[in-house]
């Protein structure tokens, strides 16, 4: 009977240590850190991973995300300093840096949302109202996001958190806005055409006006050369015509009076003139028509053409 109850209470001694041994012992992963309490005050912090020991049945551990956070800001309108109103859509990452702060002020990962919602809120409506349309979507949004995270990183230092980025997602005008500025560009870019076709058209003019200018002076000259040289084949040709008389004056009458019997001829013109004219003297030479009576020329007076 004393075997028994020896034996029962060893068997008992034995899995109360295996108990107490079990409850002893811990792990951490490595997305997490921990907090050792002692009832229900923090003893200890662990952000090692594997395996640890606390006192069983009288400590405990909270576990806490050691890894990387999300949080999703709502929109909200804002004016910027230019009187804009503003559309604005942001994020933030955010990671828990002392567990045991975090505890103390908020809690759980719920609680350190809504608490982190209205500091990045603030800080982010601030930094809208201190810069233009322009900065906060163009030009120094990048600038704008930085002083977001380290405005907010002073609050959330109190919670034992650290605010690793922030993002503006969209900044958009409202609706309503975007069709009037769209318009407005619209009638921007049609008025800075039309002032692109003006100059364009009073560039065509000007070369227009350039190249008819070039073509009256190239004409000019031209007929001037033409006129040049019509002249000095006019002189040419009276030369030649000259020496031409001078070689052989009765040759020179004759060939005048054909061509001037063909061009009479050719005209359609009737002449009426007697038959001992001069005009047909070649004629009375040739036999075609009896030669009349001519008074005698007096000395030195050239023959009749």
């Amino acid at each position: 009977m004393n075997r028994n109850i020896l034996g029962g209470f060893l068997a008992f001694v034995a899995v109360a240590a295996l108990v107490a041994g079990y409850s002893a012992l811990y792990t951490v992963a490595q997305t997490e850190q921990v907090i050792v309490l002692r009832f229900g005050q923090p003893v200890d912090t662990v952000t090692e991973p594997g395996l640890h020991v606390k006192v069983p049945f009288i400590e405990t551990v909270v576990r806490i995300d050691k890894r990387i956070l999300d949080l999703d800001l709502p929109e909200r309108e804002a004016t910027a300093n230019d009187q804009k109103r503003l559309v604005v859509d942001a994020f933030s990452r955010y990671r828990i840096t002392n567990p045991l702060r975090f505890r103390q002020a908020v809690g759980t990962i719920e609680q350190a949302n809504a608490r982190l919602t209205n500091v990045l809120t603030d800080a982010l409506l601030e930094a809208i109202r201190s810069n233009n349309f322009e900065q906060i979507v163009r030009d120094r949004r990048d600038q704008i996001m930085a002083r977001i995270r380290d405005q907010a990183n002073r609050e959330a230092d109190r919670f034992g958190i650290q605010i690793v980025d922030v993002r503006i997602r969209r900044a958009d005008l409202p609706e309503q806005n975007s069709k009037a500025v769209f318009e407005r560009m619209q009638s921007e870019r049609a008025q800075e055409a039309a002032q692109i076709r003006a100059r364009g058209a009073e560039q065509a003019q000007g070369i227009r006006a350039r190249s008819d200018r070039d073509a009256q002076v190239i004409v000019a000259e031209a007929n001037r050369d033409a006129e040049v040289l019509r002249g000095e084949g006019e002189a040419e040709k009276t030369r030649i015509l000259a020496e031409a008389f001078g070689a052989n004056q009765e040759f020179f009458a004759f060939s005048r009076s054909m061509d001037a019997y063909e061009k009479s001829m050719r005209s359609g013109t009737r002449l009426v003139l007697a038959p001992d004219s001069a005009f047909f003297r070649f004629f009375e030479q040739s036999g075609g028509l009896p030669a009349p009576a001519r008074p005698a020329a007096p000395a030195g007076t050239p023959a009749p053409q």
